[in-house]
């Protein structure tokens, strides 16, 4: 591969350096702004390039020394070259720029970034198991870059503390197991014992699912007893899809986070979806609930409102909530949180396909004063059309919308702005992911 010497502009929505020469962009991984690298091209198009950084010619003052030993291999983060302060910089570069070229809007002020901790931040993760012996045995963890292969991980500093203490001690164990082969994977959720939210100081818990393709033997289960009882955690066992995910031992309840600010606790079981930064999870609730300033007596919709985790605080808040979801067990599992914290009375729950709504299937729940829409990556393009235009009477006060895709938030910001009449008032991101490019973000907007 020939190497070339390129300066860095700026980073793009994958966390890599953008340059330009002979009139093409180039890529490179492993280069911050305003650096000076020399590069290998990796991969050669005609409008655009791909490369690596091989030496920093000129640093930047933003770079710092990776914390992990695995970075660069271990495809679970792509930014901690980079100090936080770029990452996040780079990260509302990138909701601005997605904003102005895909939506042709920009917002009327930029909020402030939403930050959490750095480290030991993500209490969801799926980790890959693989049995190599030309790699020593069982490995357990991330994927490498790039690739299907199973990063050679002992330990990651993203992850809790405790869980990544226990990664050699994982690989020991199913390298144990008669079933080594028929291990593809070990889901990681870290929550608390469901309780009062104003009960003191939580007790996190720490529970692993096995995904297991072929049943346990005895001596299996008598291991995995062990393994739990020896590292206080809880092992779960999934021989299916994420619904078939059950306590193995001990036999205890889900998990559950609280939102304390609002009085809330939020049970959940290790293989639904939660947010995987809890500490920016709070921030972001709070910071949600100031911008849709809920009022009792209020009627508003929560739309992709899976467990409820803006829904409760909505209606602790004394508002009416609609909540919508896809699925009939997440409706019920809704109703059973709503319950959970003593607010049947505000909330309904239904189960509706949201990537296909219409004006006629929201006219039953009109009118609405504001609305919470907290879509999955696609977006939700067809419910933002569906919602009644800033002249109709029925016309939504404020919407604010949680996204963790600022190309589809973009896309939709258009629909609400120059088809549905609404002004983006303000939008800001989230760091959900930090040493990631992943990108979350808040946007208000307003009738």
């Amino acid at each position: 591969m020939a190497e070339a010497t390129v300066s860095i502009e700026s980073l793009d929505n994958e966390g890599r350096g953008v340059a330009r020469a002979d009139g093409k962009a180039v890529f490179v991984e492993g280069a911050l702004p305003g650096e000076r690298v020399a590069i290998a091209t990796l991969k050669r198009k005609p409008t655009f390039e791909i490369a690596r950084a091989t030496r920093v010619l000129a640093g930047s003052a933003a770079r710092v020394v990776p914390r992990c030993p695995h970075f660069g291999v271990c495809g679970g983060c792509s930014l901690q070259h980079a100090s936080l302060a770029l990452q996040v910089a780079a990260k509302q570069r990138v909701l601005e720029d997605a904003l102005a070229r895909i939506g042709r809007v920009a917002p009327g002020r930029l909020l402030p970034p939403v930050y959490g901790p750095a480290w030991g931040y993500r209490y969801r993760a799926r980790l890959s198991v693989r049995n190599v012996p030309k790699k020593g045995g069982v490995l357990v963890g991330f994927h490498e870059r790039k690739s299907s292969y199973v990063a050679d991980m002992r330990e990651c500093h993203v992850l809790p503390r405790t869980i990544s203490d226990l990664l050699p001690r994982l690989r020991t164990l199913v390298a144990g197991l008669s079933i080594r082969d028929r291990v593809p994977q070990i889901e990681v959720a870290v929550g608390e014992r469901p309780a009062p939210a104003d009960d003191g100081a939580p007790v996190p818990v720490h529970a692993l699912v096995f995904r297991i393709l072929e049943p346990l033997t005895g001596n299996d289960e008598s291991h995995l007893r062990a393994f739990a009882d020896d590292h206080g955690v809880d092992v779960w066992l999934q021989t299916g899809g994420p619904a078939t995910a059950a306590p193995f031992h001990p036999p205890r309840a889900p998990l559950a986070y609280a939102l304390r600010e609002f009085g809330v606790v939020v049970p959940f079981g290790p293989t639904e979806f939660t947010q995987v930064n809890h500490a920016v999870n709070e921030v972001l609730v709070r910071r949600a609930m100031g911008l849709l300033a809920p009022a009792a007596g209020e009627r508003i919709a929560d739309f992709f409102c899976g467990l409820g985790n803006f829904t409760l605080p909505i209606a602790r808040h004394g508002a009416h909530v609609v909540g919508f979801e896809g699925a009939d067990a997440l409706v019920r599992r809704a109703y059973e949180n709503a319950d959970t914290n003593g607010l049947l009375d505000r909330v309904r729950f239904v189960t509706a396909n949201l990537f296909e709504a219409t004006h006629e299937s929201l006219e039953p729940f009109l009118p609405l004063d504001k609305a919470l829409i907290d879509p999955p990556r696609e977006g939700a393009v067809e419910l933002v059309k569906a919602l009644p235009h800033r002249d109709d009477e029925r016309s939504l006060a404020r919407i604010v919308y949680v996204s963790c895709n600022p190309a589809t938030l973009a896309r939709d910001a258009a629909v609400l702005v120059h088809e549905r009449g609404y002004t983006l008032d303000a939008a800001g991101v989230v760091n959900m992911f930090p040493h990631t490019a992943h990108v979350e973000s808040i946007a208000l907007f307003v009738r």
